[in-house]
């Protein structure tokens, strides 16, 4: 079997490629992009939405000359499809062997761009699956509620970092034995608590088990993110096997129904899976969903922070001028009440780094990692110094105090 395996893979390199459109239910294993994407690639790669990206980005790359491996499963009726989006690590493909069996069991529309590992310039990475998405999105009925990003060790980290940059697009994200620090902006990490679920993955032996356990995943749950842990016995640094992918994937898909409900309270939330996104439109839309939030007690924070947000992201356009004059208008008032909101968010992100960097360096580590224990220990002391000049007599001052000396030690500091 093994030698037939490794006979039969060069073959798919031989196929000609064909265009997305029309493509019969079946394997294809290569799959030509139709365009340039629409999505807004460059605010995954930056804080702003870049009406012209710098020449220098992605040198001599070219959308059309783009490829990917793609398997459409049969639709009834006129439903929409659930989308699973591979990255792998590796310039060769590696991922329908490992995910033919669910996505033939689910239903799942499954896509694997071409040469998006490791050795791909981040920036070239990252446009290279969102020409592959938007490609999906042209020719296919997909669901953005049930689109889900997964990735391997590095290919995981592009994951997360495509679904927390653009949250809109995706439904959730797999990494597996990886992941990735949320971005800075209030309103896109509220959007992934809102919206994201985080499957993530790991083997009982991978080397970035104690990553994935004692920092990621504790991280994102106390900030308040969706997320949960797999673990599998006997495994390294891999792929699982069907029976966890398929918990993790049913798992990801139970948050469909509410994602729905929330994209009819705020449109600007989803981004449908048959739309020409216009940087335009999402930024009205984003900024009528944060006026509408500024009537609530509850919801003018995250209101005001939408309107940042859509202040940052489109600073061009006509949209950004109206928002920054309700952003002065509220800070010119006497009384603010959303200060105590913004406070209150800092210290729980400050907090849930702290206790997580101090998780991760504080116990065991595999030989690769454990020379970084001493600068981890460092960092934690920092943040943890934070929290107790902020407040030393709360719960999270008087945890600061008690975990300073070990951290200290373990730093090499006597200070």
């Amino acid at each position: 079997m093994k030698a037939k395996a490794w006979i039969a893979l060069p073959l798919l390199y031989l196929v000609s490629s064909v265009r997305a459109d029309g493509l019969p239910p079946g394997y294809h294993p290569k799959v030509a992009v139709s365009a340039p994407t629409r999505l807004d690639w460059t605010f995954a790669l930056s804080n702003r939405s870049l009406p012209k990206p710098p020449a220098d980005w992605l040198g001599d790359y070219a959308s059309t000359k783009q490829q990917y491996e793609l398997y459409v499963p049969r639709r009834v009726g006129k439903k929409t499809l659930p989308v699973l989006l591979y990255i792998s690590p590796s310039s060769e493909l590696q991922g329908w062997k490992r995910f033919e069996s669910l996505c033939k069991q689910q239903g799942i529309l499954y896509v694997g761009p071409f040469g998006a590992g490791n050795d791909c310039p981040p920036r070239r990475r990252v446009r290279i699956v969102l020409d592959v998405l938007d490609d999906l999105r042209r020719n296919y009925p997909i669901d953005a509620d049930r689109t889900y990003l997964a990735g391997f060790s590095g290919g995981g980290r592009v994951a997360c970092a495509l679904a927390f940059a653009l949250p809109e697009c995706f439904g959730g994200v797999m990494p597996i034995c990886a992941g990735h620090d949320l971005r800075e902006e209030s309103w896109l990490r509220q959007r992934v608590m809102d919206r994201l679920r985080v499957a993530s993955l790991t083997g009982e032996k991978d080397f970035n088990r104690a990553e994935v356990e004692r920092l990621r995943v504790p991280y994102l749950n106390e900030v308040g993110v969706t997320a949960r842990l797999w673990t599998q016995r006997g495994m390294g640094h891999d792929v699982p096997a069907m029976p966890m992918l398929l918990e993790a994937y049913r798992w990801l898909d139970e948050g469909a129904a509410k994602r729905r409900e929330q994209a009819k309270r705020y449109p600007a939330a989803r981004l449908p899976g048959d739309a020409e996104p216009d940087r335009g439109e999402q930024a009205k839309a984003l900024l009528t969903e944060g006026k509408s939030r500024l009537d609530k007690a509850d919801t003018l924070y995250s209101g005001l922070m939408q309107l940042k947000g859509c202040l940052e992201r489109w600073p061009d356009s006509e949209t950004a001028a109206e928002a920054r004059k309700f952003l002065l208008e509220y800070e010119k008032r006497d009384e603010k009440p959303w200060e105590k909101d913004d406070l209150a968010e800092q210290r729980r992100f400050l907090i849930a780094q702290a206790r997580a960097l101090t998780s991760y360096a504080s116990g065991d580590l595999p030989p690769v990692y454990a020379k970084q224990k001493p600068s981890m220990a460092k960092q934690a002391i920092q943040l943890w110094r934070k929290v107790l000049a902020d407040a030393p007599e709360s719960e999270a001052g008087r945890e600061a105090k008690k975990r300073l000396p070990a951290l200290e030690k373990l730093a090499g500091s006597e200070k």
